[in-house]
């Protein structure tokens, strides 16, 4: 039996189709971009609208933590407008969500617990995923908690939407029902209003890919709907790799310069959403989230070196031969099972003061 999908206008997010009324079904809709690497061509990474030349192997048209300053790494999944929002590119999600669930924590989740467990006169909660790709923080979260859960998938893209809400998780841990819909929208523009009813904001690998006044908007919005936010997976600025190179610091440097780029928070974004929420009287808890990445996830560490390493080169064009190298020798290394990656991100549960000004 599949979930049921509906669409409902609320606030400021604009309502699209839900993935009932989607005419194409998911698994035909590929990337397509005229000029992506094909396998086997020599690139470092995806970056932006260029290619980088570097060392052999394919790369995931979009894949890692590179891309245009102010968005996520995307792909086009079919001809579309020029005016239409970029697409993520699902075959990246779909590779990091392993690494992504093992590296949430788990801590944050019994102080969420009890905060959904005391709302007044509720048989079931809703949950506003915000960005919500591919759906993987639903499949991650809804499993974890019990009772009745109605999730609202938020993203500008229309496809992720319907990836989303066909592969949502159909029980809470407890074996009672969970449910789905979609609306598309900026989350830069959320309101209280758009939140109304929600039990818990939740949003995966957001934060760093935000300005100040865009955390500023989601705290506020946040505590003018009482609820709790979980924010997970933001970059730390930190990256450890075994055995390390004396190139290593350097890149990840020039890596968190291109991350702050056009007024972006990057790896300062977790301070600045804790700071925001703090001033909104909520109760805020951090806790760390890292990658470790060894032989068993080389598919990853592979996808994801090419665009760490791609993005500090964007940002630093005179490291471009002294990154070739380095890339083609770490490529080398995470292939013969000798690399090991930790990359930092820290996860936050703001606990705002519930609507009403109850305790």
């Amino acid at each position: 039996m599949t979930n049921p999908a509906t669409t409902q206008q609320s606030g400021a997010i604009p309502t699209q189709p839900g993935p009932r009324e989607v005419a194409e079904p998911a698994e035909a809709v590929k990337p397509v971009d005229a000029t992506a690497p094909k396998p086997g061509d020599a690139v470092i990474a995806w970056v932006g609208d260029a290619v980088v030349a570097g060392a052999e192997g394919a790369v995931i048209p979009g894949a890692g933590p590179s891309g245009t300053p102010g968005s996520r790494p995307t792909v086009k999944l079919r001809e579309a407008d020029p005016d239409d929002p970029p697409r993520y590119a699902p075959e990246w999600l779909e590779l990091r969500e392993p690494a992504d669930a093992a590296a949430r924590s788990h801590d944050l989740l019994d102080p969420l617990r009890i905060r959904l467990a005391n709302l007044p006169g509720k048989s079931g909660v809703a949950i506003h995923d915000l960005g919500c790709g591919t759906g993987s923080m639903g499949r991650w979260l809804a499993p974890r908690l019990d009772g009745a859960q109605h999730w609202v998938l938020h993203d500008r893209d229309p496809y992720l939407l319907h990836f989303a809400a066909v592969a949502s998780p159909r029980s809470a841990a407890d074996g009672s029902r969970v449910s789905v819909e979609t609306r598309r929208g900026d989350v830069a523009r959320l309101t209280p209003d758009a939140l109304q009813g929600a039990s818990l904001v939740t949003a995966s690998a957001l934060l760093d890919v935000l300005t100040r006044d865009e955390i500023g908007t989601l705290a506020a919005a946040c505590a003018g709907a009482g609820c709790p936010a979980l924010l997970t997976l933001s970059v730390a600025g930190r990256v450890e790799l075994t055995p390390s190179h004396p190139l290593d610091t350097e890149i990840a440097q020039a890596f968190n310069e291109h991350q702050r780029r056009d007024g972006l928070l990057g790896p300062d974004a977790v301070t600045a959403a804790a700071e925001a929420f703090s001033g909104h009287g909520a109760t805020v808890r951090l806790h760390p989230s890292p990658w470790r990445l060894g032989p068993e996830q080389a598919a990853l560490t592979e996808q994801w070196l090419r665009g760490w390493v791609g993005a500090a080169v964007e940002q630093r064009p005179d490291l471009r031969g002294r990154a070739e190298a380095y890339l083609a020798e770490r490529l080398a290394a995470c292939a013969a099972g000798e690399l090991r990656v930790t990359v930092h991100h820290t996860d936050l549960l703001a606990l705002c003061r519930p609507a009403g000004g109850a305790s």
